[in-house]
């Protein structure tokens, strides 16, 4: 696979640096000469260490600079912006997880609608080239129609969450109609891979087991009707969002210049199977049989039966498709975490 290259006399503003994709992101950038901005406010929703450990690996990097700061706080964007005078936005700040809106919505509102306004605003007073966002596969809901696709109805959200993100399109659309700000949203696919979220199953499956905890599988212990999931690993999710950055959409007469796109891997796997790959990748990365033990319970609200991403869009647009197997980017994940947690 050829890197896809950007232009390096650019400035490159990524919101949510400390985060997993945030991080890989400005790390690819960096590696290029490319000048990046990075805000990140370190919430403790999940552990900080990691995320300090992140950017750890970016402080060698000269052309990197980061500000510890919280996109809702508007007078610190607009600050930002008329330092920096970004040409390009990469929005990752967000509250994620579908479960935890349901226990902390406040927190939804103010990063994904509150922060992402702020940055609209300030993407109107200081116009850019291209302002992406992470939006999320949470925004198909319970949708019985697969592969999912961008022209899909996704009115009818499951989670705070997804709702969330779902008035980000609108919201972007909008902006992009009366400033002509060209946007772009993309609905990531269960991202995964080394220094990835804690939250995330895969993730805490592991943690788990080596705290000697049962893991939890929320699919009422149904094998012949299981979950689906398009797992997509984190390299070809920077892949296509450099690929997307490259080419902002242009207005027409007939829409305004922002659009949407999926980022999965376009073959959803159950997540039994994701399960049995992730033990054998332990297996591999410690020189012993790993076996979870396994607890079933029914489905949590919030959560769908499926994500299944069409990937049609992107590959004509681009040219590209994800496409990493499991078994590949589930062994960097555990090679990863056995030595990054001195783990035996």
């Amino acid at each position: 696979m050829n890197k896809e290259i950007l232009d390096t006399r650019k400035t490159y503003l990524v919101t949510g640096a400390a985060g997993f994709i945030g991080y890989f992101l400005s790390r690819r950038l960096l590696e290029q000469g490319s000048r990046v901005i990075g805000i990140d406010n370190i919430n403790d929703y999940y552990d900080v260490n990691l995320k300090y450990a992140r950017l750890e690996n970016l402080k060698p990097f000269e052309n990197f600079t980061f500000i510890k700061g919280d996109i809702s706080d508007k007078d610190l964007v607009i600050k930002v912006f008329d330092e920096y005078k970004p040409d390009y936005v990469v929005n990752l700040a967000a509250q994620a997880g579908v479960r935890y809106s349901i226990v902390n919505p406040d927190a939804y509102i103010k990063s994904n609608v509150i922060g992402f306004f702020n940055i609209l605003e300030a993407c109107r007073k200081h116009p850019v080239e291209h302002l992406l966002y992470a939006s999320s596969s949470s925004v198909y809901g319970a949708n019985k129609k697969v592969p999912f696709k961008e022209t899909d109805f996704v009115d009818n959200p499951v989670s705070l969450y997804a709702a969330t993100k779902k008035s980000n399109e609108l919201m972007a659309h909008t902006y992009s109609h009366l400033y002509n700000i060209p946007a772009t949203g993309l609905r990531f696919f269960t991202v995964y891979g080394p220094m990835g979220r804690p939250d995330m199953a895969y993730f805490d499956f592991t943690n788990k087991y080596f705290r000697g905890e049962p893991i939890r599988i929320f699919n009422n212990g149904d094998f012949k009707n299981d979950l689906y999931r398009d797992f997509t690993y984190i390299d070809d999710i920077i892949e296509g969002v450099l690929k997307i950055l490259k080419k902002p959409p242009l207005k027409t007469e007939e829409h305004p210049a922002h659009r949407v796109f999926n980022i999965g891997n376009n073959k959803p796997e159950k997540l039994m199977t994701f399960i049995s790959v992730l033990e054998k990748a332990l297996s591999n990365a410690l020189g012993r049989e790993v076996v979870f033990e396994k607890i079933f319970e029914e489905i949590k609200p919030g959560d769908v039966p499926a994500t299944y991403a069409s990937t049609n869009l992107l590959y004509e647009e681009t040219g590209f498709k994800p496409q990493t197997p499991i078994e590949y980017g589930l062994q960097k994940f555990a090679d990863w975490y056995v030595e990054y947690y001195k783990v035996k």
